[in-house]
């Protein structure tokens, strides 16, 4: 019998759920996490369903990791992906914390890019 290696991160993940953060109160910058456990499937072999986004003040998003929806230009229904500043590139799924820090470093670097940190 091969036993698979928890996750121990994912219920840091989990525990995020439906969460709405203020990153930036001067200028309205918003993340909204949903992770949710669902049954595994081809599109989503983790038996995760996560969004991640950043939001500006008008509510649009300006980073998103997701695996939600189908990618245009995808031969694949459904796949892991991130958004950023409109585009979207194909996001390899490894960890809750992989996932989480990746996340959190690309909002970083957008918010950096706005002026919002040094």
């Amino acid at each position: 019998m091969v036993r698979v290696a928890r996750d121990t991160s994912l219920d840091a993940l989990l525990d995020l759920h439906g969460q709405i953060l203020v990153v930036d109160e001067t200028g309205g910058h918003w993340v909204k996490v949903i992770a949710q456990r669902v049954p595994v499937t081809p599109e989503r072999p983790h038996g995760l369903y996560y969004s991640l986004t950043l939001h500006d003040g008008s509510g649009e998003r300006l980073v998103g990791f997701d695996n939600a929806h189908a990618v245009r230009g995808s031969r694949t229904a459904r796949k892991d992906h991130k958004h950023r500043l409109g585009t979207v590139k194909p996001y390899v799924y490894e960890d809750a914390a992989t996932l989480l820090e990746d996340f959190w470093t690309e909002v970083d670097n957008v918010l950096r890019e706005r002026g919002v940190i040094l």
